[in-house]
């Protein structure tokens, strides 16, 4: 496992700082993009002399490139009490893990990193404006392992969002997803504007009930609220199913919103976020 991934975007950005990505205006890079008249783009240096000579008005024309720019990747982490959790993995390492390689990969490519994390409303605490600073990654994961989520409901991922600049950006939303699905689809529509991936944060222990007959103390992450169960054959079938139907659904919303989630129930594993961006059925692990 690397410590690192590789993110591709499509699309261009119009970020106006230099960088790794394609960008939507022309200038001194290198990739080719048209050819217009010397008049309209007074740079003789770029003066095309085989296309000149064959344009049937005699105009003189110039080689017109694209130049590449920065982008900001932005972690939008999901702090609230479910995050807790401690199965195979701490939910919260995990999101410590992936800030930390995303904050380097930006670093690499040249590009931008922030963070903001939240719970029932965003946690000031816990908020990175997009830096190039190497080190900002590592102090906010050093952070993000002692921290202690709270709150009942991830509702204000939706006010982080809001926040985000108005350029376009490339947006982790990292959250087990128990919230509402009406709140999901309100946090989807307010970063539509933006490179969205969800990165869905499960454990394994979630996903497969303790074998075997017994009773069981099930509580609620979220509100913490405690049930006594006696877990059977037909309890954790029910489970199991509960499960399979949240992630068809989650899965659902976010396709209606044009973006693919990516499902990680392994902990952190930064080759698997590199294969979801190069290929387009790698969504679980």
């Amino acid at each position: 496992m690397t410590s690192e991934f590789r993110y591709e975007i499509r699309g261009r950005v119009a970020n106006p700082r230099p960088g790794h990505h394609r960008s939507l205006g022309g200038g001194g890079g290198f990739e080719f993009r048209t050819l217009q008249p010397l008049s309209a783009h007074p740079d003789a240096r770029r003066l095309d002399v085989h296309a000149s000579c064959r344009h049937p008005n005699g105009d003189y024309l110039v080689r017109i490139y694209r130049e590449r720019r920065a982008l900001s990747v932005w972690v939008l982490a999901d702090l609230s009490a479910s995050m807790g959790f401690r199965g195979v993995h701490r939910k919260l390492d995990v999101v410590a893990d992936f800030v930390s390689a995303a904050a380097r990969s930006a670093h690499r490519t040249g590009d931008y990193f922030g963070f903001a994390g939240a719970n029932t409303s965003p946690i000031e605490e816990l908020q990175l404006s997009p830096t190039r600073f190497k080190e900002a990654g590592e102090a906010l994961a050093v952070k993000l392992r002692t921290y202690q989520p709270s709150g009942d409901s991830a509702a204000g991922l939706i006010d982080a969002a809001a926040r985000l600049s108005r350029r376009r950006a490339l947006v982790f939303v990292l959250s087990d997803f128990h919230l509402p699905l009406p709140q999901l689809d309100l946090l989807l529509d307010t970063l539509a504007k933006h490179w969205v991936v969800p990165v869905i944060l499960w454990d394994r222990a979630e996903l497969e009930p303790a074998e075997g007959w017994g009773l069981k103390t099930l509580r609620d992450l979220e509100t913490g609220r405690r049930r006594l169960m006696l877990m059977r054959p037909a309890l954790r079938k029910t489970i199991r199913a509960a499960w399979v139907n949240r992630r068809d659904a989650l899965q659902a919303c976010c396709l209606r919103h044009g973006v693919r989630p990516l499902t990680l129930t392994a902990g952190f594993d930064a080759d698997r976020v590199t294969e979801y961006f190069l290929d387009p059925d790698a969504t679980t692990t």
